[in-house]
Order: structure tokens, then sequence, then C-alpha cells
């Protein structure tokens, strides 16, 4: 197989070229361009933690405390001073009370005596060790140990975790369970958020139907509106859904321009390529767009625009069902990311085996529905693909676990060779 070199950032497919006159423009290249248009938007709130699961941190949340606030038990047992073990035991210490979650914990410990405590309990000052119950044999009013615990056993002291001022959760940061539990513990009730960003989306084509209806001779049901629902169903997302468009320039027109005053960033599908009821190219430019990548070499997908309109970003995504979902996974989804200024969200590849031989004509990225199989003797799943026509195939793609990552100057794939695979992550 001939490999490219890759890229750090999580991404990147390796089709690093600069674009030519004339020619295709590289993933990488298309994506880099479409970046540098999505600054994160303006607009900042603060929510309450139970509000804001799920949005994207605006500003880094540093530990007001330290994490634990205070030294307590990491076990039931007893707490126990270790200057009065004398000798080589074993020792018999009398029990002199106890204490246990949520108590004060702040009378010391009386001399010569060990205290009960429990699991999360302060530890009293004086005492520099637990012993765990099971260590240990009651004896009347008194416990027996046979083994002397080392210094700190089973002790978590404050600040071991995290000390205070340290940057606990950074900005850009989505807000999910791990993040949620970390801002609790740390005691962080509220948080900044950036706002939502707002993505209006519509379908063009005079052909499409909704899902339900009756078809007459032509028509075809409207899967993509569909698509983009699902993929914008997102706590950073407000969703503004147009749906579907006739091949009619001035309503195309008025949708796509009553779309950019809404939001920061319009997606569109079909319409694009270069029939004569691809209209909005014409639209946008009439509308006063601008276009800065018009065709991208990558397969399926090859039909992209990336552009602006007044203040929003637009995107014009191929109508087949195939090649919209994946230039939006691929690069939509991106560049909605970076608008929310979301800087965790890019997918992370993994290293595969192809479980197949394959002859390929170089020159476009390639991103093929593909299922994981079995792990070989080093831990690296096997990959297969169904067909390598895809574009029109929407059955594979809801079955496949993620797409293939195929660098474009590859021309042999065989059995074994290494590639990278970019899992899906919803159902």
């Amino acid at each position: 197989m001939t490999s490219s070199s890759a890229l750090p950032d999580p991404f990147y497919c390796g089709c690093e070229t600069e674009p030519e006159p004339g020619k295709l423009v590289s993933v990488d290249v298309a994506l880099r361009q479409g970046l540098a248009l999505a600054g994160p938007v303006a607009g900042v709130e603060r929510l309450p933690l139970d509000q804001a699961h799920g949005r994207v941190l605006a500003e880094a949340v540093r530990a007001q405390s330290p994490l634990p606030l205070f030294d307590n038990s990491a076990m039931d047992g007893y707490a126990i001073r270790l200057a009065d073990l004398a000798g080589t035991g074993p020792w018999r210490l009398p029990v002199s009370g106890r204490v246990a979650a949520g108590d004060a914990g702040s009378e010391p410990l009386p001399a010569g005596t060990a205290l009960r405590i429990f699991t999360g309990a302060p530890v009293p000052p004086g005492c520099d060790a637990v012993v765990m119950q099971e260590a240990t044999r009651p004896e009347g009013n008194m416990i027996r140990l046979d083994r002397r615990p080392a210094p700190g056993e089973s002790i978590r002291h404050a600040g071991e975790d995290l000390a205070a001022g340290t940057e606990i959760v950074p900005a850009g940061r989505c807000i999910g369970p791990r993040a949620a539990v970390l801002l609790a513990s740390a005691g962080c009730g509220e948080v900044a958020v950036r706002r939502r960003i707002r993505v209006a989306f519509f379908s063009t084509g005079s052909e499409l139907c909704a899902p339900g209806t009756p078809l007459a001779p032509g028509q075809i049901w409207n899967s993509n509106r569909y698509h983009l629902q699902g993929s914008l169903d997102l706590p950073w997302v407000e969703a503004i859904d147009m749906g579907a468009i006739p091949d009619q320039p001035d309503r195309l027109r008025e949708a796509l321009e009553q779309a950019s005053r809404k939001a920061d960033l319009v997606v569109t599908t079909g319409g694009i390529s270069v029939g004569d009821e691809d209209h909005m190219p014409a639209v946008l430019r009439a509308a006063g767009g601008v276009i800065h990548v018009m065709k991208v070499a990558m397969k399926p997908g090859k039909p992209l625009i990336i552009g602006r309109i007044s203040a929003a970003l637009y995107l014009g995504l191929p109508g087949n069902p195939v090649s919209a979902f994946v230039t939006w996974h691929v690069i939509g989804a991106r560049i909605a990311e970076a608008l929310a200024g979301l800087t965790d969200g890019a997918p992370r590849r993994i290293i595969v085996r192809a479980g197949f031989d394959r002859v390929r004509s170089p020159g476009r990225c390639e991103f093929l529905p593909a299922r994981l199989g079995s792990y070989d003797g080093h831990g690296t799943r096997a990959v297969e693909i169904a067909t390598s026509e895809v574009s029109h195939r929407v059955a594979l793609l809801a079955q496949a676990d993620g797409l293939l990552l195929i660098p474009s100057e590859t021309d042999r794939i065989q059995r074994g060779d290494m590639l990278e695979f970019l899992p899906f992550h919803e159902g």
C-alpha cells in the first residue's frame, strides 16, 4: 500500500496538497479553509450545572478548594496514632468513639485509643493511619491489631486529587458525564458556556417528498432532512429546520437569504453540481455570497461548497444521501464544532487491519462505510468493506461501524495493510 504521512490533528486524512487552478481541492485544504472561516460564536451565558449538560465551556474552570477538602478515611475501620503501637505487637487499643461521613471529626483522638471510622469520614487530628476493619479483631471494648500499618495507610489526604487553583476543565470542553462529576466534586454550581450555535438547513429538489407520503413518478423521499435533524440534535446546537425547497432559483434565494439572517451556519443538500437544475452556486452568488471551496478530492462527496453569505457560513452538501452523510461527518461537523468553540470534538481514529484486497485509481481520498471484525493477535481489529461502490448504497452506510479512510495517493490495498478508521458514535 502507498501510504501518506500522518498529520498531528486527529482528523486530517493526510491528503495534504495545495489547490491548483482547475483542480480539485484536497480534503485537508478544504477542511482547513472551512475552519479558518469558523471562529467561535460570540455570546456567553452562565448556567447552573444541572442545566449545562452537553454545553461548551466558554472559560476554564479552576478548583476553588483542594480535592478532597480534608483528610478522610478510604475504608471502614479504625483511626489510630502510630506512636501508640509500642513494641512488636500484637497491640490492643480501647475504642474511644466513632466518626462517620458528615461528622465534623474535629476532636483530637485521645492518646492510646482507636476511633471507629467509616469511609469518607474526616480523620481526626493526630491520627496518621486507618486500619481496615478486616485487619482487626474485636475483644470487648478493644480491638486487636496483629500488623503495624504504614504511615498514611487508608487515608485520602486533602488536595491529593486536585490542589486549589488547578485548572480542572479547560475552555472548549463539552460538559459530558466525566466533566460534570469533576465540576460537581469541586463544588462548581454554575458555569459559563457559549451560546448555542444556530444552524439553519434545508434540502433542495423538486423531486423530494416527505417520508410516508405517496410518490408520483420520478419523486423520492427526502432522507437528507432526517440525517441532518439527527446530526444536529445536540445540546450546543439550535437547529432551524426549513424543510425542502423546490428547484426554483427565486424560491431557493429567498430561503437562503432568510436562513442567513437567522443562523451562524446554513447547510443545504443538493443542487451544487453542474447540472441544469443545480442552482445553488449561482443562487449563493446572486444573494451576495462568496464561495471559498467548490469541489473536493474525496469520494463520495466531490461536489461540496464552503462559503459565506452575510455573517453566516454556508455549507452546500451533495444531494446523494451517502455523499451528504460523509461530507457532513468529515467536514461539516468539524466546522460546526469550531463555531461552537468546541476543542475536543474531532473524531478519534483507530488503526485497523485490512481484511480485503483492492486495486484502486489514486487521486481522491475515499471514506468507505466499513464493518469492524475480530481482533488479531496484536490487538488490532480487522475491517471489511462490502463494496467500493458506495455513493448510492444507503443500506451499507446504515450497517457500517464507521468510515475507512483511504488516502488519495494509495493505488493498492492488500490484506493485512494498516489503515485508519473513523468510528461512528451514534446509532
